[in-house]
Protein backbone atom coordinates (compact mmCIF):
# COMPACT_ATOMS: atom_id res chain seq x y z
CA UNK A 1 0.00 0.00 0.00
CA UNK A 2 1.61 3.51 -0.61
CA UNK A 3 0.79 5.10 2.74
CA UNK A 4 2.97 7.93 1.77
CA UNK A 5 1.49 8.92 -1.01
CA UNK A 6 -2.05 8.70 0.42
CA UNK A 7 -0.74 10.68 3.57
CA UNK A 8 0.52 12.97 1.43
CA UNK A 9 -2.37 13.39 -0.45
CA UNK A 10 -5.12 13.62 2.28
CA UNK A 11 -2.89 16.68 3.75
CA UNK A 12 -2.84 18.53 0.55
CA UNK A 13 -7.02 17.89 0.51
CA UNK A 14 -7.35 18.73 4.02
CA UNK A 15 -5.20 22.33 3.59
CA UNK A 16 -6.74 23.19 0.86
CA UNK A 17 -10.35 23.15 2.51
CA UNK A 18 -8.54 24.71 5.52
CA UNK A 19 -7.48 27.48 2.95
CA UNK A 20 -11.20 27.74 1.92
CA UNK A 21 -12.99 27.81 4.98
CA UNK A 22 -10.18 30.50 6.78
CA UNK A 23 -10.42 32.67 3.52
CA UNK A 24 -13.22 31.95 1.10
CA UNK A 25 -16.38 33.83 1.66
CA UNK A 26 -18.98 31.29 3.78
CA UNK A 27 -21.55 31.76 1.26
CA UNK A 28 -24.17 28.72 1.86
CA UNK A 29 -23.03 27.12 -1.49
CA UNK A 30 -19.45 26.77 -0.23
CA UNK A 31 -20.03 25.20 3.26
CA UNK A 32 -21.47 22.12 2.15
CA UNK A 33 -19.00 21.82 -0.37
CA UNK A 34 -16.36 22.25 2.14
CA UNK A 35 -18.30 19.53 4.40
CA UNK A 36 -19.26 16.54 2.13
CA UNK A 37 -16.11 17.20 -0.18
CA UNK A 38 -13.69 18.25 2.50
CA UNK A 39 -14.80 16.21 6.01
CA UNK A 40 -16.92 13.31 3.68
CA UNK A 41 -14.07 12.71 1.62
CA UNK A 42 -11.37 12.16 4.41
CA UNK A 43 -14.15 10.15 6.18
CA UNK A 44 -14.63 7.65 3.49
CA UNK A 45 -11.37 7.45 3.17
CA UNK A 46 -10.53 6.62 6.84
CA UNK A 47 -13.11 3.89 6.33
CA UNK A 48 -12.17 2.70 3.25
CA UNK A 49 -8.56 1.90 4.61
CA UNK A 50 -9.08 1.07 8.56
CA UNK A 51 -12.05 -1.48 7.44
CA UNK A 52 -9.71 -3.64 5.57
CA UNK A 53 -6.78 -2.74 7.83
CA UNK A 54 -8.60 -3.96 10.81
CA UNK A 55 -9.92 -6.95 8.59
CA UNK A 56 -6.00 -8.06 7.58
CA UNK A 57 -6.68 -7.51 4.37
CA UNK A 58 -4.21 -5.17 3.77
CA UNK A 59 -0.87 -4.55 5.63
CA UNK A 60 0.00 -1.74 7.56
CA UNK A 61 3.92 -1.84 7.15
CA UNK A 62 5.01 -1.90 9.78
CA UNK A 63 7.64 -3.83 11.72
CA UNK A 64 7.49 -7.35 12.54
CA UNK A 65 7.05 -8.72 16.57
CA UNK A 66 5.75 -5.75 17.77
CA UNK A 67 2.93 -5.53 20.72
CA UNK A 68 -0.52 -6.62 19.18
CA UNK A 69 -2.60 -3.22 17.93
CA UNK A 70 -5.65 -2.34 19.69
CA UNK A 71 -7.20 0.24 21.22
CA UNK A 72 -7.49 -1.16 25.21
CA UNK A 73 -3.90 -0.09 26.39
CA UNK A 74 -1.50 2.18 25.82
CA UNK A 75 1.26 -0.33 24.04
CA UNK A 76 -1.34 -1.41 22.04
CA UNK A 77 -2.47 2.00 20.25
CA UNK A 78 1.32 2.51 19.95
CA UNK A 79 1.33 -0.28 17.90
CA UNK A 80 -0.96 0.86 15.87
CA UNK A 81 1.04 4.09 15.24
CA UNK A 82 4.13 2.13 14.96
CA UNK A 83 3.36 1.64 11.62
CA UNK A 84 2.44 4.03 8.24
CA UNK A 85 -0.45 2.82 7.46
CA UNK A 86 -1.67 2.79 11.69
CA UNK A 87 0.03 6.59 11.38
CA UNK A 88 -1.88 7.60 8.19
CA UNK A 89 -5.24 6.33 8.84
CA UNK A 90 -4.63 7.96 12.06
CA UNK A 91 -3.81 11.18 10.64
CA UNK A 92 -6.85 11.09 8.45
CA UNK A 93 -8.75 10.40 11.45
CA UNK A 94 -7.49 13.79 12.97
CA UNK A 95 -7.67 15.52 9.80
CA UNK A 96 -11.35 14.76 9.58
CA UNK A 97 -12.43 15.78 13.16
CA UNK A 98 -10.55 18.69 13.39
CA UNK A 99 -11.91 20.36 9.48
CA UNK A 100 -15.47 19.53 11.11
CA UNK A 101 -14.80 21.22 14.10
CA UNK A 102 -13.59 24.29 12.17
CA UNK A 103 -16.30 24.35 9.76
CA UNK A 104 -18.73 24.23 12.98
CA UNK A 105 -16.73 27.04 14.65
CA UNK A 106 -16.20 29.43 11.63
CA UNK A 107 -20.10 28.87 10.96
CA UNK A 108 -20.98 29.32 14.60
CA UNK A 109 -18.32 32.75 14.47
CA UNK A 110 -20.03 33.62 11.66
CA UNK A 111 -23.63 33.51 13.42
CA UNK A 112 -22.27 35.77 16.20
CA UNK A 113 -20.94 38.47 13.87
CA UNK A 114 -17.21 37.38 15.16
CA UNK A 115 -14.47 39.20 12.84
CA UNK A 116 -12.67 36.62 10.44
CA UNK A 117 -9.94 38.35 11.42
CA UNK A 118 -10.14 36.84 15.26
CA UNK A 119 -11.22 33.40 13.60
CA UNK A 120 -8.62 32.84 11.45
CA UNK A 121 -5.69 32.31 14.44
CA UNK A 122 -8.54 30.40 16.23
CA UNK A 123 -9.07 27.91 13.18
CA UNK A 124 -5.19 27.84 13.02
CA UNK A 125 -5.64 26.16 16.91
CA UNK A 126 -8.10 23.68 15.86
CA UNK A 127 -6.19 23.01 12.93
CA UNK A 128 -2.77 22.11 14.80
CA UNK A 129 -3.87 21.59 18.32
CA UNK A 130 -7.98 20.33 17.89
CA UNK A 131 -9.14 20.37 21.50
CA UNK A 132 -6.84 22.98 22.21
CA UNK A 133 -8.17 25.42 19.58
CA UNK A 134 -11.77 24.09 20.21
CA UNK A 135 -11.30 25.40 23.96
CA UNK A 136 -10.40 28.36 23.00
CA UNK A 137 -13.45 29.33 20.64
CA UNK A 138 -15.03 28.59 23.44
CA UNK A 139 -14.30 30.90 25.81
CA UNK A 140 -13.62 33.58 22.77
CA UNK A 141 -17.15 33.17 22.12
CA UNK A 142 -18.18 34.14 25.61
CA UNK A 143 -16.87 37.17 25.83
CA UNK A 144 -16.77 38.43 21.93
CA UNK A 145 -19.55 38.82 19.07
CA UNK A 146 -23.34 38.71 19.83
CA UNK A 147 -25.21 35.85 21.21
CA UNK A 148 -28.21 34.04 19.95
CA UNK A 149 -31.51 33.12 21.51
CA UNK A 150 -29.77 29.74 22.63
CA UNK A 151 -26.20 30.86 23.46
CA UNK A 152 -25.27 27.80 25.19
CA UNK A 153 -26.64 25.17 22.62
CA UNK A 154 -23.03 24.48 20.24
CA UNK A 155 -25.35 25.35 17.15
Amino acid sequence: MPWDAIFGYANLWAMLCWAILAFAPRRELVIPYLFYAGCGLLALTYAGLIVPLMAGLIADGGPTGRPSPDFTTPAGVMALFDAPGGATIGWIHYLAFDLFVGIWAGRNADRRGINRFIQVPVLFFILMAGPFGLGLYLILRHFIGTKPENSTAPS
